[in-house]
């Protein structure tokens, strides 16, 4: 693991969690398509929160009925991610600490997840990962920067950041429920093939 990077987010999430007043909310895009579990089924759906920061996105899921990962770097992150899953009682999540920057890391399983949700990360040497974890059938909910987002923050690498329809072109062979590069963030919502979740 990289111990630079490992400090940078772990001082991030320490001062942001520092000022925050209340836990952040979920991302709007769960709400709309994250699919409720199917009260029959023999076991909950699984879902992945990939680079989770503080797990709001992966907690709501639970919440929901979902079994989640959340993966980070930033064990501050996840500490208070788990600080908060038990003031709310929930007890099928999991927490990762995962630096997928180092080659020796924990690879992302094929078929693993009927749902992966990403927020604001974006790293190109993953999404082949990324595409096989999901499940046949199982959904993708993906939002991050684009590089309108340079005009804000022109230090950023360019390759942490999407060109404009380069989101929806990687799941292009998939069923898009949305796809949008709005301003400085791309989004994309696809249902794998294959019969699933």
């Amino acid at each position: 693991m990289s111990a630079k990077d490992r400090l940078y987010w772990d001082t991030v999430y320490r001062e942001a969690l520092g000022v925050l007043d209340t836990y952040p909310p979920p991302d709007p895009l769960l709400f709309m398509y994250s699919p409720p579990p199917r009260p029959n089924d023999p076991e909950p759906p699984s879902a992945l929160d990939l680079a989770c920061g503080l797990g709001q996105n992966g907690l709501w899921l639970a919440s929901q009925g979902y079994t989640v990962d959340l993966v980070d770097i930033s064990r501050v992150a996840l500490i208070a991610a788990q600080a908060e899953a038990a003031a709310r009682g929930l007890r099928s999540v999991n927490f990762l600490q995962v630096d997928f920057d180092d080659a020796s890391a924990a690879k992302l399983r094929p078929f693993a997840y009927d749902l992966v949700c990403a927020t604001r990360y974006f790293k190109r040497d993953l999404i082949t990962q990324v595409r096989a974890a999901v499940k046949p059938g199982g959904r993708i909910i993906y939002e991050t920067w684009n590089v309108n987002y340079l005009t804000i923050e022109p230090e950023l690498a360019r390759d942490q950041l999407v060109e404009i329809g380069e989101l929806s072109g990687i799941f292009a062979d998939w069923n898009l429920l949305r796809h949008t590069d709005n301003g400085v963030m791309s989004q994309v919502v696809a249902i794998k093939p294959g019969v699933g979740f």
